[in-house]
């Protein structure tokens, strides 16, 4: 039987985090690769408890029937509360929809603005399933280059008049993969710039709240006076990914067209994972538990910096983020991380190689490294299988 698949499967292989997945099954593999959270970090009693309640006699017809598109409406007011922690105000119900993950909003976003040969704008690098994404809806996609202050403005003007982009797609705060967080007067200018040219921005933030040190930055949504910035966050990083909700905030036109798009998709977020996200919000039992979390967090990516310190040839470098999940770095040597990836295996290590996160451009030594989910243990361990093959290569590389 031969399949006659759609021309938008030609760019859609496997993403290297879910397939790397699947290595999670061996025990003795150490992963570096997907952004999981901690363990100890998903409030297993809380969520228990609050699901207990809401499946006992009474209340389950509402959890188990279908839900409206929109998303059930306390828990739309909970989060209108919640995204004022990013900086966003005055918020109605009709600007806000509940997405099931992030990952929906990339891709309902994608769904209403992306006719085939239409241009996406993003940073160089960026979070490689929204590459996936954009690549399904047969976008052309073009990386804007960035430093440490955020996206360069002026490559960023001059690609919206080159390209004339449906849209700009960013992660500002704990970049995936580098870490890096725009600074405030480059989040208000990326919002005059767009608004100037009528562009529109998809502003992802799934990891603000993983800060451990440094100063709050306000979201660019918050600086949007046009009305073309579309802000998503979810609870996947700071609660649980298993509940896989989250919130798009937008005009309200927009957030129509979104509601629409979803409506085709899965017709409505979980009730369930609704009304357990809104009772713990609603508890107060978020911040408590994020607050709990960051140390977790933060020793294990000093463990990381000290492991890459130790073991790590003296040609890799990396960026040492105010927070998030991951550790990006790259060698000053004639290395292929991408050919290497397998290789690493062998050495019961799992990272994700860089060049997955670049739309069009060929990066051969650059890692993209997750510390969240490993103990400080097999950090220290899994740096020391890495540190031994790298070190390996290096030394051949050098007598080729």
């Amino acid at each position: 039987m031969e399949y006659r698949y759609s021309e938008r499967m030609a760019k859609m292989n496997g993403a290297a985090t879910r397939e790397i997945l699947k290595l999670l099954t061996r025990p003795e593999i150490i992963s570096f690769a997907g952004g999981f959270p901690a363990t100890q970090c998903l409030p297993q009693k809380e969520v228990q408890e609050i699901a207990h309640e809401l499946l006992s006699e009474g209340k389950a017809t509402a959890v188990l029937q279908y839900g409206t598109t929109e998303g059930f409406v306390p828990f739309r007011e909970e989060l209108i509360k919640y995204v004022k922690t990013a900086g966003i105000e005055n918020v109605s119900l009709d600007e806000t929809l509940v997405i099931s993950g992030g990952q929906q909003g990339i891709d309902l976003m994608s769904k209403i603005f992306l006719d085939k040969g239409d241009v996406v704008l993003v940073e160089n690098p960026t979070y490689l399933t929204a590459l996936q994404i954009f690549d399904s809806y047969q976008a052309k996609i073009v990386g804007v280059d960035a430093d440490e202050n955020g996206l360069k403005l002026d490559d960023l003007e001059e690609k919206i008049k080159k390209h004339h982009p449906k849209f700009i797609y960013v992660v500002s705060t704990f970049s995936n993969p580098t870490g890096k967080t725009y600074s405030i007067e480059n989040r208000k200018q990326i919002a005059e710039i767009t608004a100037k040219y009528g562009v529109m921005v998809l502003e992802d933030d799934p990891y603000s709240k993983l800060r451990f040190e440094g100063e709050w930055v306000p979201s660019i949504k918050s600086f949007d006076k046009a009305g073309n910035v579309v802000y998503l966050t979810s609870f996947s990083k700071v609660l649980s990914p298993g509940l896989r909700t989250g919130v798009a905030v937008g005009n309200k036109e927009v957030i129509r067209k979104l509601t629409i798009g979803k409506q085709g998709v899965d017709v409505t977020t979980s009730n369930l994972s609704q009304l357990i996200v809104a009772e713990y919000l609603k508890r107060g039992y978020l911040f408590p538990n994020i607050e709990k979390s960051l140390p977790i967090y933060r020793e294990r990516k000093n463990a990381m910096i000290a492991a890459i310190q130790k073991y790590m040839p003296e040609e890799f470098s990396f960026i040492n983020a105010q927070g998030g999940l991951f550790i990006w770095g790259g060698f000053d040597a004639p290395i292929d991380t991408t050919k290497l990836a397998p290789e690493a295996i062998k050495y019961d290590v799992a990272y994700i190689q860089g060049q997955v996160f670049y739309p069009n451009a060929d990066v051969t030594n650059m890692i993209r490294l997750n510390f969240s989910n490993a103990t400080v243990e097999k950090i220290d361990l899994g740096m020391s299988h890495l540190g031994e093959m790298f070190k390996k290569e290096i030394a051949k590389a050098k007598k080729a």
